[in-house]
């Protein structure tokens, strides 16, 4: 349900890399606007947001983080996404709930607590309170999680690693998908978790259909 004093509708789609999220991101969005529902940001009908990214800063913190070779803190590295996180819902995405858009943001906060809080070992609720401080405390309305397994997730791509992060490997992977599926066992409630083995077509209708029926919700409440 959407907060009180917010007009618009906000989704995060997550997942471990290759896991096809990207993709149903765009279809989504597409499928969102063809049936003249308010997608954009900041008056903008652009569609989706990508994190780290979404604004000038957060562009270049994504360089940094994710397309340079030098070595990076696990502590710094968690730090410099909140910061492009911070950015990301200062600039773009509270305006745009401020304007009734439904803002769709291609990885959030829950990207962080499985990376780094659980994959780096840094502590999920350590974590979460960074993030939840550097973003005034704004969560998604919904949070659809694309589950597929490190090891298929693997061969996609042709299996070549395009940024930092995925050239660390299948075993960070394999944690990464560890602390979504600790966080989906502890807030199940608040996840729509759809399977990425299936074709990109069935996971798209499956997203979308969920994705309505929230809409569908929010609007009645």
């Amino acid at each position: 349900m959407t907060p009180p004093g917010r007009a618009g509708f906000f989704i995060a789609v997550e997942g471990i890399d290759r896991c096809g999220k990207s993709t149903q991101v765009e279809l989504l969005c597409a499928a969102l606007v063809s049936q003249g529902l308010p997608v954009g940001y900041a008056g903008v009908p652009r569609g989706s947001l990508r994190e780290p990214g979404g604004t000038p800063t957060g562009e270049a913190l994504r360089d940094l983080l994710l397309h340079r070779r030098q070595p990076i803190d696990s502590w710094t590295e968690a730090l410099l996404y909140a910061a492009a996180r911070a950015q990301l819902v200062a600039d773009v995405i509270r305006p745009s709930l401020a304007e009734g858009q439904i803002v769709i943001c291609d990885r959030y906060i829950d990207s962080s607590l499985a990376y780094q809080g659980h994959a780096r070992n840094l502590g999920i609720d350590r974590v979460r309170d960074l993030n939840l401080w550097a973003t005034g405390g704004l969560l998604p309305d919904l949070t659809v999680l694309v589950e597929l397994s490190p090891e298929l997730a693997a061969t996609r791509a042709g299996g070549v690693a395009a940024d930092r992060i995925e050239r660390e490997g299948l075993e960070l992977q394999r944690r990464v998908a560890e602390g979504y599926a600790l966080l989906v066992a502890a807030e199940r409630q608040r996840f729509v978790v759809v399977d990425g083995s299936a074709a990109v077509v069935e996971v798209a209708a499956a997203i979308q259909r969920r994705v309505l029926e929230a809409l569908e919700v929010t609007c009645v409440r």
